[in-house]
């Protein structure tokens, strides 16, 4: 390049940068690496410097590992279900399409570094011309030899146009695909710590549901044997038995009653549980069998400190990667402000007919520089960078906001965690006295030394306790899934896959007609490693 050209160049690059109006100075240019826009700085997050509850004896605070949290119930079903779901479920394959859809679309991005426009042509035309034009030469003007007036072309050859990257738009767009690409990464961290803790939290609800059960049906037998002997008293003619057997049979027919709706609950979930696990929704005996129980939490919980759920929640993280994806977004915007230069060039091969189209004398073509600039477009253009910029700060109100959430979910499983475990202390205590009444009362009444409304008001407390304890127990549980939840553990299990889970055989169901045009293995596309 002679002098002469150099400092036209350098003089076009000054006068861009200097009138172009923009926010990025000659300074920042050269600082940014020759792109303009602002380069990304991770934007601040309110944190607590502690948990509420930090002094309790129920937490440890300090780095845990809690990539296979779960487990921590020693519940071989909830273990095996779990690992089900992440080899079958719907909604993770389609997270992990999206990680697949975002990688193709960084490629796109990537190749439009090099010449945008390549493209290899070839035509043949045959042209008739008007001899009754002005511009045709008319009378003796030429000798009759040279007038043509029909004439074939036949064409060969190849175009390029490559805009050059002077002002970073598409180094910025490479930044933003592959911010949108580590979000959907994360995007798909999150589905999973989500499935991990739905199957944990589905499961408790039907072993949760199995108590309530147990308990209602004892107290099915209990009041039943309370609704014969006021039966018996009736039947000895006993004067308060008129109205003690129909209050003895209405208790226990609520009761029954009840245990209706638990067993729709109970099915309700189970069918939830087959769906997570990417099943049709059917009897799930054959996986639920062999464990009883609610799972029980353990007594103290390590957790970290809050500042961790900004490395730790895959959410969190997502909303941070929108945030660096959209802050190259201004970048990309504030380089229409500026002009585009580009080479462009082509080379063919011409000739009248087809036989002299490869002579070596049949090469035609063109080569140079070329620059467009928008100069009269600067409210619109300007305004384009402002809108970006305005998509950022929402992004960042966005990301802030999810750490706020994200401290109250785990301050919310914390104190339920914490408190859980006192009521169960209490409800035991409030269950075992409500036994012995209802033991007691009943041996009076049918000693006849007692009217049968203390047997009721006691009988009706029993169901409630009962029904009470399993639910806080099953609280319990809960609150210990929502604390892992809210501090996004179990997503590393897709970096140290487990091996595949053997499911029993479901039993002689008719499996449906598998469709030709559907994999019927489930596949997670390959994921990327994390950055």
């Amino acid at each position: 390049m002679s002098a002469r050209r150099r400092m036209g160049t350098t003089a076009l690059l000054l006068a861009a940068l200097l009138l172009g109006g923009c926010t990025t100075g000659l300074r920042e240019y050269v600082h940014n690496g020759f792109k303009v826009g602002p380069n990304y700085q991770r934007p601040a997050a309110p944190v607590a410097d502690e948990w509420i509850d930090s002094e309790s004896g129920r937490l440890q605070i300090g780095p845990v590992d809690d990539k296979a949290w779960w487990q921590l119930f020693q519940d071989p079903v909830l273990d095996r279900l779990v690992l089900t779901a992440y080899q079958q479920n719907i909604t993770l394959r389609e997270a992990g399409f999206r990680i697949a859809e975002a990688q193709s679309q960084r490629a796109v991005t990537v190749g439009n570094l090099f010449p945008q426009t390549q493209e290899l042509f070839g035509d043949y035309t045959r042209t008739q011309r008007s001899t009754q034009t002005a511009t045709f030469p008319q009378g003796a003007a030429l000798p009759p030899g040279l007038i043509v007036t029909n004439f074939s072309t036949y064409r060969l050859g190849g175009a390029l146009a490559w805009e050059l990257d002077f002002w970073g738009r598409y180094r910025r767009a490479i930044e933003s695909a592959d911010a949108r690409l580590d979000s959907e990464v994360e995007n798909y961290d999150d589905v999973l710590v989500l499935l991990i803790a739905e199957v944990a939290s589905t499961y408790v609800d039907i072993r949760t549901l199995e108590q309530r059960l147990d308990y209602a049906r004892s107290n099915v037998a209990l009041q039943g044997e309370s609704a014969r002997i006021a039966g018996a008293r009736l039947d000895a003619a006993a004067v308060d038995s008129e109205v003690d057997a129909p209050q003895a049979r209405s208790n226990l027919a609520r009761t029954q009653a009840a245990i209706q709706l638990l067993e729709v609950e109970q099915r309700q979930a189970q069918n939830r549980l087959a769906v997570l696990m990417g099943m049709p929704p059917h009897d799930l005996g054959y996986l639920l069998a062999g464990e009883r129980g609610i799972p029980q939490a353990p007594q103290t919980v390590a957790i970290d400190l809050p500042a961790s759920l900004l490395r730790r929640r895959p959410d969190v993280r997502r909303a941070e990667r929108l945030v660096a994806q959209q802050s190259a977004l201004i970048g990309v915007a504030e380089t229409n402000l500026y002009p585009a230069i580009s080479i462009n060039g082509s080379l063919a091969l011409e000739a009248a007919t087809f036989e002299r189209l490869f002579n070596s004398d049949a090469w035609s073509g063109t080569v140079g520089p070329a620059f467009r600039w928008n100069v009269l477009n600067y409210g619109r253009l300007v305004n384009l960078v402002n809108v970006e910029e305005a998509r950022l700060q929402q992004q960042i109100a966005q990301y802030q906001q999810t750490v706020l959430e994200a401290n109250e979910e785990a301050e919310n499983a914390i104190v339920g965690f914490r408190l859980y475990h006192d009521q169960i202390g209490y409800l035991n205590e409030s269950v075992a006295q409500a036994q012995e009444a209802v033991r007691v009362t009943q041996l009076k009444y049918q000693e006849g030394q007692i009217d049968f409304n203390r047997v009721f008001t006691l009988e009706q407390l029993l169901v409630t306790q009962q029904d009470q304890l399993a639910i806080s127990a099953g609280n319990s549980a809960q609150s210990l899934i929502q604390l892992y939840r809210a501090m996004g553990g179990g997503w590393e299990m897709r970096l140290y896959p487990p091996p595949p889970v053997a499911l029993p055989p479901v039993g002689p169901a008719v499996e449906p007609e598998a469709d030709p045009e559907v994999d019927p293995e489930v596949v997670v596309p390959p994921q990327p490693a994390r950055p």
